[in-house]
Protein backbone atom coordinates (compact mmCIF):
# COMPACT_ATOMS: atom_id res chain seq x y z
CA UNK A 1 0.00 0.00 0.00
CA UNK A 2 1.51 3.61 -1.13
CA UNK A 3 0.94 5.99 1.59
CA UNK A 4 0.67 9.54 0.96
CA UNK A 5 3.58 11.92 1.48
CA UNK A 6 3.79 13.21 4.99
CA UNK A 7 6.24 14.98 7.37
CA UNK A 8 7.13 12.95 10.55
CA UNK A 9 8.30 14.48 13.78
CA UNK A 10 9.51 11.97 16.70
CA UNK A 11 8.19 14.32 20.19
CA UNK A 12 9.03 12.71 23.58
CA UNK A 13 6.06 12.73 26.10
CA UNK A 14 7.36 14.71 29.34
CA UNK A 15 6.03 12.81 32.49
CA UNK A 16 4.01 16.36 33.31
CA UNK A 17 2.14 15.69 29.71
CA UNK A 18 0.00 13.00 32.26
CA UNK A 19 -2.95 13.30 33.73
CA UNK A 20 -4.39 11.76 36.89
CA UNK A 21 -5.44 9.09 34.38
CA UNK A 22 -2.39 8.19 33.41
CA UNK A 23 -2.74 9.64 29.57
CA UNK A 24 -1.48 12.22 27.55
CA UNK A 25 -3.96 15.45 29.14
CA UNK A 26 -5.47 17.27 26.31
CA UNK A 27 -4.08 20.70 26.59
CA UNK A 28 -0.77 18.29 26.48
CA UNK A 29 -1.34 17.13 23.26
CA UNK A 30 -2.15 20.66 21.77
CA UNK A 31 1.52 21.11 22.85
CA UNK A 32 2.87 18.52 21.34
CA UNK A 33 0.95 19.26 17.88
CA UNK A 34 2.79 22.46 18.01
CA UNK A 35 5.91 20.88 18.63
CA UNK A 36 6.19 18.50 16.17
CA UNK A 37 4.94 21.33 13.75
CA UNK A 38 8.15 23.56 14.38
CA UNK A 39 11.15 21.65 12.46
CA UNK A 40 9.02 21.18 9.98
CA UNK A 41 8.04 24.98 9.17
CA UNK A 42 9.73 26.95 10.80
CA UNK A 43 13.38 25.79 11.21
CA UNK A 44 16.14 27.83 8.99
CA UNK A 45 16.12 27.07 5.25
CA UNK A 46 12.52 26.22 4.81
CA UNK A 47 10.47 28.33 2.86
CA UNK A 48 8.04 29.25 5.38
CA UNK A 49 10.28 30.06 7.96
CA UNK A 50 8.82 33.58 7.74
CA UNK A 51 6.30 32.03 8.79
CA UNK A 52 7.83 32.66 12.20
CA UNK A 53 7.77 36.39 11.96
CA UNK A 54 3.68 36.27 11.68
CA UNK A 55 1.02 33.63 11.25
CA UNK A 56 -1.95 33.01 14.01
CA UNK A 57 -3.60 29.59 14.78
CA UNK A 58 -7.40 30.44 13.26
CA UNK A 59 -9.20 26.73 14.15
CA UNK A 60 -8.03 23.68 16.26
CA UNK A 61 -9.79 20.50 16.22
CA UNK A 62 -8.45 17.00 18.27
CA UNK A 63 -10.62 13.64 18.03
CA UNK A 64 -9.00 10.62 20.38
CA UNK A 65 -9.18 7.41 19.09
CA UNK A 66 -6.69 6.28 21.75
CA UNK A 67 -5.20 6.86 24.97
CA UNK A 68 -1.71 7.93 24.39
CA UNK A 69 0.68 7.04 27.77
CA UNK A 70 4.60 7.79 29.22
CA UNK A 71 5.60 4.44 27.51
CA UNK A 72 4.34 5.55 23.68
CA UNK A 73 7.08 7.74 23.79
CA UNK A 74 8.54 9.12 21.50
CA UNK A 75 5.21 9.60 19.41
CA UNK A 76 5.11 9.35 16.12
CA UNK A 77 3.09 12.65 14.64
CA UNK A 78 2.56 12.47 10.85
CA UNK A 79 1.49 15.88 9.18
CA UNK A 80 0.65 17.18 5.68
CA UNK A 81 -1.69 19.99 4.02
CA UNK A 82 -5.18 19.29 4.01
CA UNK A 83 -6.00 22.46 2.23
CA UNK A 84 -4.24 25.47 1.24
CA UNK A 85 -5.90 29.03 0.30
CA UNK A 86 -4.41 32.52 -0.03
CA UNK A 87 -3.41 33.74 3.20
CA UNK A 88 -3.85 30.22 5.37
CA UNK A 89 -4.00 26.23 5.17
CA UNK A 90 -4.69 23.43 7.19
CA UNK A 91 -2.69 21.02 8.82
CA UNK A 92 -3.79 17.16 9.16
CA UNK A 93 -2.14 14.80 11.84
CA UNK A 94 -2.38 11.54 12.75
CA UNK A 95 -0.48 10.92 16.47
CA UNK A 96 0.92 7.04 16.82
CA UNK A 97 2.86 5.66 19.69
CA UNK A 98 6.49 4.71 19.28
CA UNK A 99 7.03 1.66 16.70
CA UNK A 100 3.26 1.53 15.74
CA UNK A 101 2.92 0.73 11.72
CA UNK A 102 2.01 3.81 9.59
CA UNK A 103 -0.53 2.64 8.16
CA UNK A 104 -2.48 1.77 11.91
CA UNK A 105 -5.36 3.33 13.40
CA UNK A 106 -4.15 6.30 15.01
CA UNK A 107 -4.83 7.46 18.70
CA UNK A 108 -5.16 10.97 18.14
CA UNK A 109 -6.33 13.07 14.69
CA UNK A 110 -5.95 16.60 14.59
CA UNK A 111 -6.07 19.83 12.67
CA UNK A 112 -4.98 23.27 12.77
CA UNK A 113 -5.87 26.12 10.30
CA UNK A 114 -2.79 28.51 10.44
CA UNK A 115 -3.15 32.19 8.80
CA UNK A 116 0.40 34.23 7.88
CA UNK A 117 -0.41 37.47 9.38
CA UNK A 118 1.61 40.54 9.55
CA UNK A 119 2.47 41.85 12.77
CA UNK A 120 3.43 45.54 11.87
CA UNK A 121 0.19 45.84 10.51
CA UNK A 122 -1.86 43.88 12.48
CA UNK A 123 -3.41 41.40 9.45
CA UNK A 124 -3.35 39.16 7.54
CA UNK A 125 -1.35 38.72 4.63
CA UNK A 126 -1.06 36.60 1.75
CA UNK A 127 1.07 33.32 1.61
CA UNK A 128 4.40 33.94 -0.72
CA UNK A 129 4.77 32.26 -3.97
CA UNK A 130 7.65 29.96 -1.79
CA UNK A 131 5.46 29.18 1.30
CA UNK A 132 2.50 28.17 -1.28
CA UNK A 133 5.00 25.81 -3.38
CA UNK A 134 7.02 24.48 -0.35
CA UNK A 135 3.47 23.65 1.17
CA UNK A 136 1.78 22.16 -1.58
CA UNK A 137 4.25 19.47 -2.28
CA UNK A 138 2.79 18.23 1.22
CA UNK A 139 -0.95 18.08 -0.25
CA UNK A 140 -2.94 15.41 0.39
Amino acid sequence: MLLPRRFHARVDVRWSDMDVFQHVNHARMVTLLEEARIPWLFEDGRPTASLREGCVLADLRVRYRGQLRHEDTPLDIAMWIEQLRAVDFTIGYEVRAAGAAPDSHAAVVASTQIAAFDMPAQRLRRLTDAERDYLSEWMA
